[in-house]
């Protein structure tokens, strides 16, 4: 290994993208999650959830942002199914999963 990539290399710990790291300030979460809401696996969600992160994520409270933080790991086909009403999401979810369709709907994202 070349001595430029060992400085950059950095150990990741398991579930990295799931886990919060316990030093993270509030601004740093909310940049986190906001990156993971426009970074998705299909075009759909990214712009779904991106507009519901910018939108929502400053106002939410510390149990909504977990919520949210769980919702993001989430596959994007059962998320996409979930906010255009094509199947149930489940009931922890149900509540987030309704505001952010009707976002969506009000702002045309579909």
């Amino acid at each position: 290994m070349s001595t430029a990539w060992a400085v950059w290399k950095k150990p990741c710990a398991p579930n990295s993208r799931t886990r919060r790291v316990p030093d993270e300030t509030p601004d740093i979460r909310l940049k986190r999650l906001y990156m993971r809401s426009i970074r998705r696996g299909i075009k759909e969600m990214d712009i779904i959830l991106g507009r519901y992160a910018e939108t929502r994520l400053p106002e939410l409270d510390k149990a909504s942002l977990d919520t949210y933080d769980a919702l993001l790991s989430e596959n994007d086909q059962d998320l996409y199914q979930w906010v255009t009403g094509q199947a149930s999401a489940p009931d922890a979810l149900a509540q987030m999963i309704a505001d952010i369709a009707r976002l969506s709907n009000a702002s045309g994202a579909k």
